[in-house]
């Protein structure tokens, strides 16, 4: 049994290119449970549905689903199992069903051998499922909100065949140079010597969600904007120019300055002789990944693109 395959290709709901990480958040808390506790404890719905819909609202999509939807519908990725008290199988995804026959889940017991007897297992298959669904600067964070070892990302995966997508090792050099080695969001262009430091470039459209490596899915930002569009807090709206989250709350003058003063700025760069962010991948990044509504406007000038 190849479970780190299984972890890779599980069966998610879709519709083009939305994002449906229900069932990955959902393996990747019980990974974590079972580093924990070495997985013999069931899971009781009624007593993780608030950490499950607590990772689905952080980290899911803008369309949020029931905490209920994972839970049952995983069993039929052969890696996740529910029992109630009227025995094995999930009476389905109502909630109040899953709650009143006291419905409990856990990792198959194949799974929980295979992970015992390997111990690597694990860690590769946290990263699959890491690769598969979100990008690399929400990976370690993730790791730590599902309670898995910080190291747990850290491990090789297995390739699956000669045909899975590789990334473009030259993304990064290509998108720091058309941004000029500054942050589009807030001009930060930090280096040591010649060397760029805390620069780092953005996938608009995620590389997991067919994101391509090209000048036109990118932004150079600095490590904390960069986190920050991957969480929704920020993104890019008509004329390219920033967008801040209403559902952002920040009341120091730092907060002020780092974020909510970004609103309606114009992006920094790219050169005039580099792509543009593309419509398309702006409004995948909108429709998927920016939360809620934008603030107005902040009252601010430009920042120089000297």
């Amino acid at each position: 049994m190849n479970w780190v395959e299984r972890a890779a290709e599980l069966r998610q709901w879709s519709n083009g290119a939305t994002r449906a990480p229900h069932k990955p958040l959902l393996l990747l808390y019980a990974l974590g449970r079972f580093q924990q506790d070495d997985g013999d404890g069931e899971l009781r719905y009624s007593a993780v549905e608030d950490e499950l819909k607590r990772l689905l609202a952080e980290y899911g999509p803008r369309n949020r689903t029931s905490a209920a939807y994972p839970f049952h519908h995983l069993v039929s990725d052969g890696v996740w199992e529910v029992r109630t008290d009227r025995g094995a199988g999930s009476p389905g995804t109502g909630v109040r069903e899953l709650r009143a026959s006291n419905a409990a889940g856990r990792l198959v017991p194949e799974l929980r051998v295979a992970l015992r007897r390997e111990p690597s297992l694990l860690g590769r298959m946290v990263r699959v499922l890491l690769d598969a669904n979100f990008p690399p600067s929400l990976h370690g964070e993730l790791c730590e909100a599902v309670g898995l070892e910080p190291d747990a990302a850290q491990v090789e995966s297995e390739r699956f065949s000669a045909a899975r997508r590789q990334r473009d090792r030259r993304m990064r050099e290509l998108v720091l140079t058309a941004y000029e080695y500054r942050c589009a969001f807030c001009g930060y262009d930090g280096r040591i010597g010649p060397v760029p430091v805390g620069l780092e470039a953005a996938h608009v459209r995620w590389w997991a969600f067919d994101g391509p490596d090209v000048v036109e899915n990118g932004l150079c930002l600095c490590s904390l904007h960069h986190k920050l569009f991957d969480k929704g807090v920020l993104g890019v709206g008509d004329g390219h120019r920033v967008l801040v989250s209403q559902g952002f709350v920040g009341h120091s003058p730092a907060a002020r300055a780092a974020v909510t003063d970004l609103s309606g700025r114009p992006l920094v760069g790219p050169r005039p002789d580099a792509a543009p962010i593309a419509a398309a991948h702006r409004a995948w990044h909108m429709e998927q990944v920016f939360h809620g509504d934008p603030r107005p406007a902040a009252a601010h000038a430009a920042p120089s693109s000297a």
